[in-house]
């Protein structure tokens, strides 16, 4: 069995606990040898306080677990050993965030101070545990959609392409925030305006006939139906030159398929 430990102590906590390095790193070698285990390398954090978070990313900031954790992500490990779990954790959001990222991998934790404890084990405090969980996961998400829609709105008020599938009559290249009008799509929307404007009585469904007459095909390569007619024509001032994202509209950076002559 591979396993990993772990060590932390702060000036503080030494001197309260005990807990020194030499102590805690001399009690898990004897352990790890006295279960047959494979003790491949002990982590050390040092004059840490506590345990810190980055609020931001969500994740517990000390360099010694950052790099246990990659360590992790890149070796086959059973169980991180530790003297105790409080050299894990102290709070509950602390507690959670290490949970977390030891379930990603399938690690469990070994305290030998605790050898009953488990990361897996069913009991009521696991319930709350994976809950939370659950709500920091969607609250990382929503925080993600947020900071996103914010760039897209900023890049929207300046008239630039906010990312997303690119309207249909332009393309834009992976990565890329320009767009470019895609020509054989560009002729569909300059037909579809010519349709309306000369034929101003015509319904949604007949100018959608009258394209498929015409062999023209959807971005599927589909049949045009009255849908993508009417998708079009509401899109009348972003082929004319405008960019609109949310409630925002200004003058686009893309060029214009059509002149705004159709009303």
């Amino acid at each position: 069995m591979n396993v990993i430990g772990y060590i932390r102590v702060s000036t503080a906590g030494q001197a309260k606990d005990g807990y020194s390095l030499s102590y805690q790193r001399e009690e898990i070698e004897t352990y790890c040898h006295q279960q047959g285990w494979n003790l491949l390398h002990v982590f050390v954090d040092e004059g840490i306080s506590g345990a810190k978070v980055d609020e931001d990313a969500l994740e517990v900031d000390r360099q010694g677990f950052q790099d246990m954790l990659s360590f992790i992500s890149t070796h086959s490990i059973d169980h991180v050993v530790v003297l105790n779990t409080n050299r894990l954790w102290r709070s509950d959001i602390v507690k959670v965030l290490v949970h977390r990222e030891f379930k990603k991998q399938n690690v469990d934790v070994k305290s030998i101070e605790q050898p009953t404890y488990s990361i897996y084990k069913k009991d009521p405090s696991d319930f709350l545990i994976n809950g939370l969980m659950e709500l920091l996961d969607a609250y990382q998400r929503l925080e993600i959609a947020m900071k996103l829609g914010k760039g897209r709105t900023r890049k929207a008020r300046e008239g630039g392409y906010a990312g997303g599938r690119a309207t249909f009559g332009y393309k834009a290249q992976k990565g890329s925030k320009v767009l470019e009008i895609d020509t054989e799509q560009a002729v569909i929307v300059e037909r579809i305006f010519e349709l309306k404007e000369h034929f101003s009585n015509w319904t949604l469904s007949e100018i959608a006939d009258q394209l498929n007459l015409e062999n023209y095909k959807t971005q599927q390569g589909k049949a045009f139906t009255k849908v993508q007619v009417k998708r079009i024509l509401d899109r009348r001032s972003f082929y004319c030159g405008m960019y609109q994202y949310a409630n925002v509209e200004a003058i686009g950076k893309h060029q214009a398929i059509i002149q705004g002559g159709w009303t």
